[in-house]
């Protein structure tokens, strides 16, 4: 008895690469920021003289980093939704196994 096996396969066009390309990259370049910044600005809150500059430091932490994952899902949405409209279609490949 014969089976049908249907292997399901999508071929991206330039503007599919192009937009998976840039959804990537703006993916690490946000990590890459989110950490520096970090790297950046722990050192300079430890150094602080009293707890009420320690306190502003981290405060100002938060702010900075809840700006850059605003900006990061801001863009990582828009690229997302372009990246997903640009796959390719649907090809169907069968093949009949004995």
């Amino acid at each position: 008895m014969a089976r049908i096996i249907r292997k399901e396969t999508r071929k991206r066009g330039f503007f599919g690469k192009l937009f998976k390309g840039a959804f990537i990259g703006f993916n690490l370049l946000m990590t890459l920021w989110l950490v520096g910044y970090l790297i950046d600005v722990i050192p300079k809150i430890e150094q602080s003289a009293s707890s009420a500059a320690k306190t502003g430091g981290q405060i100002g932490v938060l702010f900075g980093v809840g700006l850059l994952c605003v900006f990061w899902i801001a863009g990582a949405l828009i690229l997302g939704l372009f990246t997903m409209m640009t796959r390719g279609s649907v090809t169907v490949i069968e093949e009949r196994v004995e």
